[in-house]
């Protein structure tokens, strides 16, 4: 073993433990998100059985605190002000998610109202009005997680309702001309209020996440298995050549003399 390990080109040792290394790597953070995950779920059923928070009880807390907070909201919507999330899915039809700007307490925040289909059309939004008077209403707090943009938000001769890629707060803000806080409200599934209520708090379940960290430790290990095994076959293979060599090299003095 010492001297098939002796045998091993720098380079070719650099590279396998380079990649092994990703891939324990990638299994280690599919398991520590699996384990926040879980946390979340225990979380969730815990503050379910909680009492709904007002908006100012909700602000003493620490801003990284309030995720999935049960909160009761009194105040009224913006006239006019919607935004209309795009790519958003429900049983393989597209279509989107309807925000709000909800006024309370002297605070602007935006509400996620819920889904509705969008057309195949690009060109034509929903026929979708914001909604208008004074509401109280019941929903839980949902910190906003960026995703990936292949583009930036750029909005110019704005038009309501306005389609967004993503919620960015500082942006929406300045292009309804209010500050909004740094956290949504998602209306509960048994308000009326609103359309298609079919969020979940978390997409990919723990287990399936430990199911992608096993197969990523079992690619390691095969990939260690596998380069183990070809610089075996290489080692061989250049001591048949030195050795065809050495051999062609003796034969060729042989005759010279």
């Amino acid at each position: 073993m010492k001297h098939v390990l002796s045998n091993i080109r720098l380079p070719w040792l650099i590279f396998t433990l380079l990649v092994f290394s990703a891939l324990v790597k990638l299994g280690f953070w599919q398991s520590a998100r699996a384990i926040e995950k879980e946390e979340r779920l225990h979380n969730i059923a815990q503050l379910s059985q909680t009492t709904a928070l007002s908006l100012s009880e909700i602000q003493k807390l620490p801003l990284t605190n309030i995720n999935d907070f049960p909160i009761k909201l009194k105040g009224e919507f913006e006239k006019g002000v919607l935004f209309l999330l795009d790519n958003q899915t429900n049983n393989g039809q597209l279509g989107y998610r309807v925000y709000q700007i909800f006024n309370a307490n002297n605070q602007s925040l935006l509400v996620n109202l819920g889904w509705i289909v969008g057309s195949i059309n690009r060109n034509e939004l929903p026929n979708v009005k914001a909604i208008t008077g004074s509401f109280e209403l019941n929903g839980h707090i949902r910190l906003i997680e960026k995703g990936i943009l292949l583009m930036e938000q750029q909005f110019s001769n704005v038009s309501w309702p306005l389609r967004i890629q993503q919620v960015e707060i500082d942006k929406l803000s300045l292009v309804a001309q209010k500050t909004l806080l740094p956290f949504v409200v998602y209306v509960n599934e048994d308000e009326s209020l609103g359309y298609k209520k079919n969020w979940q708090p978390i997409v990919m379940p723990p287990e399936k996440h430990r199911a992608y960290a096993f197969q990523w430790f079992s690619l390691a290990i095969v990939w260690l298995i596998l380069m183990f095994w070809a610089s075996i076959k290489f080692n061989k293979a250049d001591k048949t050549d030195n050795n065809k060599t050495k051999s062609e090299n003796n034969n060729t003095k042989d005759l010279d003399v």
